[in-house]
């Protein structure tokens, strides 16, 4: 069978370590009507020494310096010229038959603007870490609760040329929930979701990784995102817990910090911090020296 055009934009910088496995998922798919785009953002490591081993394979690719994840996946998007789209980061990959199972189910449901299917998230020794399946049904509603466990995985969705232009691309502004402000616009258009049950993608856990790295900033940042859409009911009371923890803390830290044992621990509280983004700011100078 004849399927629509497929495009995949991979977006990357710097993930030499990983970016090769996700450009084989991609091309081990055998599909045959299957657009190829990375977009690279100017990596210093041998990111594209991996790109050009397979530059033969690919639609379009580049390395220049860019704007940010958003920005690279609006350049790819904007020379896509596929009827079905997506995008793929450089440490996520597409399980055997994913592009095939997207395809078919939109010949079969041609109502369907946005197809949702289950991921998992994997160490680097690939152990399962989460497994994630899709709403039985996705609308803005169930999107509103996406931090409570209403939510899917992005390289297990795939969307219609024309829900893309719909809702005029990604928020260049936002560089952690792009994804869910993406969802939500397309949700908030009266766009259709098709939820599978089929497991369609991985998705690397690693200290890079920006579910890893910025697990907090991901929440507020999802937080900001659904209040703009009009979900401020369904955040408020995480908003809340969180500064009810924060004000114990608060309250608290000073006893916590210099309590004897703690003290002790001094050596293992100096080795998982100290490269820690906060380190200067909420270590003390006992733990600091």
């Amino acid at each position: 069978m004849t399927y629509p055009k497929f495009t995949v934009v991979t977006p990357t910088y710097n993930q030499g370590l990983f970016i090769e496995k996700t450009i084989d998922s991609v091309l081990s798919q055998g599909f045959q009507n299957l657009e190829f785009i990375i977009i690279d953002g100017g990596s210093k490591d041998n990111t594209v020494e991996i790109i050009k081993k397979y530059e033969r394979h690919l639609s379009y690719w580049v390395s220049e310096p860019d704007r940010g994840q958003s920005h690279a996946i609006n350049k790819g998007m904007a020379r896509a010229t596929g009827e079905i789209l997506t995008w793929l980061n450089s440490d996520d990959w597409h399980l055997p038959g994913t592009l095939t199972r997207f395809a078919e189910v939109f010949e079969s449901h041609p109502e369907t603007d946005v197809i949702v299917g289950a991921g998992r998230i994997v160490d680097e020794i690939g152990r399962e870490i989460y497994y994630c399946k899709p709403s039985t049904a996705i609308d803005l509603e169930t999107m509103f609760g996406w931090m409570e466990g209403g939510n899917f995985m992005q390289p297990s969705a795939a969307f219609r040329r024309k829900a893309w232009e719909k809702v005029g691309g990604l928020d260049e502004s936002i560089h952690i929930a792009l994804d869910v402000d993406l969802w939500l616009r397309m949700a908030s258009a009266g766009l259709v979701f098709e939820p599978i049950t089929d497991l369609l993608s991985e998705a690397l856990s690693h200290p890079q990784a920006k579910t890893t790295a910025y697990r907090e900033l991901m929440r507020m940042d999802c937080s900001i995102v659904i209040i703009r859409h009009g979900g401020i009911e369904r955040v408020r009371p995480l908003l809340e817990k969180t500064a009810r923890q924060y004000a114990w803390l608060k309250t608290n830290y000073e006893a916590i910090i210099g309590h004897p044992v703690m003290r002790l621990l001094r050596p293992v509280i100096k080795r998982i911090t100290r490269d820690g983004e906060y380190w200067s700011a909420v270590v003390p100078p006992w733990v600091k020296d």
